[in-house]
C-alpha cells in the first residue's frame, strides 16, 4: 500500500496488523469506532477528541461503523509515514559520522570531535566540554564513539 512518497514496509504494516489484532476482540475481522481511538492509542498516536468525532463520523458514515484491516490501514498508513519521515534515517547517520570521523578510523575521538564542533560553532570548543560530551556517549569506555555508540547518543538526546 503506497502513502504520499512511499509504501509501508514490512515491519510497518506487521505493526498496524498486531495493532489491529489487540483490538478485534471477537476475531471477527472489524474493530468498533470507539476501539479505535484506544487502539491509535496504544500505537502512541495522542488523536484530540475531534479528530475521534471527526473519524467517528467517517467511520458511520463510509463504512458502516466498524473498520476492517484496509480501512484501518488507509486511516493508521498515513500517520505511521508522517511519524517515520520525521526520523532520522541510518544512511543520514552513517554520513554525519563520516563528517566527524575525519581520518576514517571508524571512531571518533576527542580531537575530531573538538575540531567538529569548531567547524559547527564557529568558535573553539573547551577540551572539558568536549571530553565530558565523549564521556556521556562512549558506552564502553574506550576514550572514543564509534558508530554503534554515535547511534545510541543520537537516539537518547
Amino acid at each position: 500500500i503506497r502513502f504520499c512518497d512511499r509504501e509501508l514496509r514490512p515491519e510497518e504494516m506487521d505493526e498496524l496488523r498486531d495493532a489491529f489484532k489487540e483490538f478485534d476482540k471477537d476475531k471477527d475481522g472489524f474493530i468498533s469506532c470507539k476501539d479505535l481511538g484506544n487502539c491509535m492509542r496504544t500505537m502512541g498516536y495522542m488523536p484530540t477528541e475531534m479528530e475521534l468525532i471527526e473519524l467517528s463520523q467517517q467511520i458511520n458514515m463510509n463504512l458502516g461503523g466498524h473498520v476492517d484491516f484496509d480501512d484501518f490501514v488507509e486511516l493508521m498508513g498515513p500517520k505511521l509515514l508522517a511519524e517515520t519521515a520525521d526520523m532520522i534515517g541510518i544512511k543520514e547517520l552513517k554520513d554525519a559520522f563520516r563528517e566527524f570521523d575525519t581520518n576514517g578510523d571508524g571512531a571518533i575521538s576527542t580531537s575530531e570531535l573538538r575540531d567538529a564542533m569548531r567547524k559547527l560553532l564557529g568558535q573553539q570548543v573547551g577540551l572539558k566540554e568536549v571530553e565530558d560530551i565523549l564521556r556521556d556517549v562512549d558506552l564502553n569506555g574506550d576514550g572514543l564513539v564509534d558508530f554503534e555508540e554515535a547511534v545510541s547518543g543520537a537516539t537518547v538526546v
